[in-house]
């Protein structure tokens, strides 16, 4: 597997699919603030795949859920319940997050994804943590799949 780090926004990633660090959907997704990740998919995506993750009811911490990617041109989006229920990221949340979406990408042939640093933003985990982690868990997976991590990086 070829596993590359970028420096950008995720959202503008040339991949199949992306992965939102997004929570265990215990809390409604309308309760939510966008913000982050969340918020840039709501923003440019619209809510359809917010709508669509709200049916699987509550995902088990490091478990994820695919839905459409509403109005963003990807094939698909892959949410991780990367954070615990007080908004931290664990190295057990993140190592299982990696592991669930890496399934679903091998199970579904896509042939790229674009990952965040899971645990990183809303996480509360530095940036390193999470990559640091991220990175040693890739190493591990085989799959035919080009991995970016992307680095969260504004325009300027």
């Amino acid at each position: 597997m070829k596993t590359r780090i970028v420096k950008g926004d995720l959202l503008d990633q040339n991949v199949d699919v992306i992965v939102n660090a997004w929570n265990r959907n215990i809390i409604p997704w309308w309760l939510l603030i966008p913000q982050g990740i969340s918020g840039a998919i709501k923003k440019r995506g619209g809510y359809a795949p917010f709508k669509e993750v709200a049916k699987y009811g509550p995902i088990p911490l490091g478990e994820a859920r695919l839905t459409s990617s509403g109005r963003l041109p990807f094939k698909a989006i892959i949410h991780v319940a990367g954070i615990n229920m007080f908004w931290f990221g664990t190295k057990k949340s993140v190592i299982r997050s990696v592991q669930s979406a890496m399934k679903i990408v091998n199970e579904k042939g896509y042939s790229s994804v674009a990952f965040p640093l899971i645990g990183a933003g809303s996480g509360n985990r530095g940036e390193e943590w999470s990559l640091n982690l991220m990175l040693s868990e890739f190493e591990k997976i085989k799959s035919n799949a080009d991995v970016i991590i992307v680095r969260y990086e504004r325009k300027s």
